[in-house]
C-alpha cells in the first residue's frame, strides 16, 4: 500500500509518502518557527492559516519527488489529534477531500502514536514489547507498548511537558522561542559545577513527572544572578551556566524515570521519541546509563524527532493495511488519551464523530 501522510497538529506542516513494501519514498516539512518567534510561542490562528497555504504545495512536491500520481495512492493518513483544533481541522478536511476525490480510504492517526512508531522508520528498529518515553513540547509520558494499539500509560507530567519547560526557561533568560535548541547549544559552554538544580519527583515512588518546581528554581536563580551584577542583567556566562544546570536536571530526571520504568516492567528496550529526543545530552546519558543495565535505547533520526509527515504515513499505513478506515463522521480530537486507541487487529476506527449524523454525508469508500 502507498500511503500519503499529512501532519498539521501544531506549527509544522509535514507530508510524506510511505509504501508498505518499499518504505519511505519521499517527505517534506515546513516549520513555522519564523512566524511564531516574535510572539514567543505558537499563535493558533496563524498556525492554521499557514497550514492552509503550505499543505497542497508540499503534497505536490512530495508526489513529484516520488514520481507518483493520484492514481498510485492507496490511502491517506492525517493527524486527528491531539493538537490545536484549527490546525487539525486543516489536515483532516484536506485529507478527507482528497480521499473522496481519489476514491481511497482515509484514516485519522494519533499524533503521539506517530511519534512512538517513528523509530520503526529506521533500518535498525525495536521489537515489541518495549517502554516508550514520549517527550515533546506538549507531552512527557512513559508508556508500555506491547504492540500497535496496545498501550499502558505508566507515568506522565502533572504540569508542563519537558519541552514546555525548556521554552519557559529559555524565555526567563531572554532567549527566543523555541527554547530547547538554544538551551542545548549554550549549555555546552556552561560550568556544570556552578549550580545544582533539583531533580523533581525522583525521590518519590511512581513514574509521573513535574517540572513546575524546576522552573521556579530557575526563575529564582536568574533573579539572583541579575541582582549580583552591576548591570542588573545576566552575563553570557550566567546564561550558559544556568542552561547547563537546567538541562542536566531535566536529563537526569528523565533518565532516572526511564530506568525505573524498565525495571518495573521487566523490559530491556526503551524507545525515545518526540522533539526533546533530539537533545544530544539526553541521548548520551540514556545510552550510557542503560548500557550498564544491559538495556537498549532506540530513537528516530533527528529529522523525524520533531513533528513530521513520515511518522503519520507509517502509523496510518499499519492501521489501513489492517483494515481500519474512518467512518463518514470521523472527528479531530485536540485531547486524546492514547490508551483509547484500538489494537491493530480491530476494525474499529480510532476516532469518533466530527459532525452529527445528519451532517456527515456519505462515507469515504
Amino acid at each position: 500500500m502507498l500511503i500519503l501522510g499529512l501532519e498539521t497538529s501544531c506549527d509544522e506542516t509535514g507530508v510524506a509518502l510511505y509504501d508498505t513494501r518499499r518504505g519511505l519514498l519521499a517527505h517534506a516539512l515546513f516549520s513555522q518557527v519564523d512566524i511564531h518567534v516574535e510572539y514567543g510561542g505558537v499563535v493558533p490562528e496563524l498556525a492554521s492559516r499557514d497550514h492552509v497555504r503550505k499543505a497542497l504545495p508540499l503534497i505536490e512536491q512530495v508526489m513529484a519527488e516520488a514520481g507518483c500520481e493520484a492514481l498510485n495512492i492507496d490511502g491517506i493518513a492525517y493527524t486527528a489529534g491531539p493538537g490545536l483544533v484549527g490546525a487539525l481541522m486543516v489536515g483532516a478536511t484536506l485529507a478527507r477531500a482528497l480521499a473522496w476525490g481519489w476514491g481511497v480510504p482515509v484514516l485519522g492517526v494519533h499524533h503521539m502514536e506517530g511519534h512512538l512508531l517513528a523509530p520503526m522508520l529506521e533500518e535498525t528498529h525495536p521489537e515489541f514489547p518495549f517502554v516508550a518515553l514520549l517527550v515533546s513540547g506538549g507531552h512527557t509520558q512513559l508508556v508500555r507498548v506491547d504492540g500497535i494499539g496496545e498501550y499502558k500509560l505508566l507515568g506522565e507530567s502533572l504540569d508542563d511537558a519537558a519541552g514546555e519547560a525548556f521554552d519557559k526557561a529559555a524565555k526567563m533568560m531572554g532567549m527566543p522561542y523555541p527554547g530547547g535548541p538554544h538551551i542545548g547549544r549554550i549549555a555546552e559552554k556552561g560550568d556544570p559545577d556552578r549550580f545544582d538544580f533539583p531533580r523533581p519527583m525522583v525521590n518519590r515512588p511512581g513514574l509521573d513527572f513535574s517540572f513546575s518546581g524546576l522552573k521556579t528554581y530557575t526563575l529564582n536563580t536568574v533573579a539572583k544572578c541579575r541582582e549580583a551584577n552591576a548591570s542588573g542583567e545576566l552575563t553570557e556566562q550566567d546564561r550558559c551556566d544556568i542552561a547547563r544546570a537546567f538541562e542536566d536536571a531535566v536529563v537526569a530526571t528523565l533518565v532516572i524515570k526511564c530506568k525505573r520504568a524498565l525495571k518495573q516492567e521487566q523490559l530491556k528496550t526503551l524507545v525515545m521519541a518526540g522533539g526533546v529526543s533530539a537533545n544530544l545530552r539526553l541521548r548520551a546519558q540514556l545510552e550510557e546509563s542503560l548500557a550498564k543495565e544491559r538495556a537498549e535505547v532506540f530513537y528516530p533520526a533527528p529529522m523525524f524527532c520533531t513533528d513530521n509527515g513520515a511518522m503519520i504515513a507509517y502509523a496510518g499505513a499499519q492501521r489501513l493495511a489492517a483494515g481500519q478506515v474512518d467512518s463518514g463522521d470521523t472527528k479531530v480530537r485536540p485531547r486524546w488519551p492514547m490508551e483509547e486507541l484500538p489494537p491493530l487487529g480491530s476494525t474499529a476506527p480510532p476516532v469518533g464523530s466530527l459532525f452529527s449524523s445528519s451532517e456527515a454525508g456519505k462515507s469515504i469508500p
